[in-house]
């Protein structure tokens, strides 16, 4: 059983330091009540057509949780986007699949344009970002057909309009990251690097080099496919870093100020660049 959230919200959760504004419940499924951890910028309307950026938490579809981006969108607010740091199932919680947790993204998304109008979102600039399951999970929702949850009004698109994604996991085989969370059939289902297809948003991707978790070498394959197919595709590289560093430094204290930084003003250029900016 699925259901939609209502618009009412339950009061902020207290998080030491880039708590959300509030929570919004987006959804309700199998009992379980997912929420978008809302960061809203000053002066904020119903009547306004703000940018958003819908934010993805990592951990192998597995684990973690959406702290993983209140740094980022608390500065994204600040810049005047509405975001959302998305709860999503999980295995460890939910003993749910990766095919959950795309489901869960889309209807993230879904509901953010459904509710554009009570958000203050422009349902035509919407960001899907997220690091390495999260990221999977963003690109999912712009490239993944179907895998849709069941009783959502489809008529109401989960496509992103851009992506930014962060070490995301990009191919679920042998060659890439996570093939034993799916069936032998089902290893190319989900997987980014063999579904690209023309006409997929503008995509930036920061990997670092060194990166053993999720292979740098699935970032370039994804990159050529993705140009090769008539999409843009941005690859920044990060030589010698491993996984996850761009996370944020409230999310992982050993992660430096200086790149986080640097990665959050290379974001905001692509932003600005293809008009997800706030003037």
């Amino acid at each position: 059983m699925i259901s939609c959230g209502s618009l009412s919200a339950a009061p902020a959760v207290a998080t030491k330091n880039y708590a959300p504004d509030r929570l919004q419940l987006y959804k309700t499924v199998d009992g379980v009540k997912l929420n978008l951890h809302v960061f809203e910028p000053e002066g904020l309307n119903k009547s306004d057509r703000r940018p958003a950026i819908v934010f993805f938490f990592g951990g192998g579809w597995s684990g973690g949780n959406a702290k993983q981006f209140f740094q980022q969108a608390r500065y994204f607010s600040d810049k005047g986007f509405v975001c959302f740091s998305a709860d999503y199932r999980i295995k460890r919680k939910h003993k749910t699949t990766p095919f959950e947790c795309v489901k869960d993204g889309k209807s993230a998304i879904r509901y953010v344009r459904a509710n554009a109008a009570d958000l203050g979102v422009d349902p035509d600039r919407i960001v899907a970002s997220g690091g390495s399951a999260g990221g999977h999970v963003a690109g999912c929702a712009a490239i993944i057909k179907d895998n849709e949850e069941e009783g959502e009004d489809l008529k109401v698109s989960s496509q992103p309009n851009l992506m930014v994604l962060y070490n995301p996991v990009l191919d679920t085989t042998e060659k890439g990251y996570g093939a034993k969370n799916f069936k032998p059939d089902q290893q190319t289902d989900l997987s980014l690097t063999h579904q690209v297809k023309k006409d997929i948003v503008p995509t930036l991707v920061f990997h670092g080099t060194a990166d053993t978790t999720v292979p740098f070498e699935n970032a370039q394959r994804f990159d050529k496919l993705m140009r090769k197919a008539g999409n843009e595709c941005v690859l920044i590289p990060y030589e010698g870093k491993g996984h996850g560093f761009s996370n944020a430094p409230f999310f992982r204290a050993k992660n430096k100020v200086e790149t986080y930084d640097q990665v959050t003003k290379q974001t905001e250029d692509f932003l600005t660049k293809h008009g997800f900016s706030v003037k």
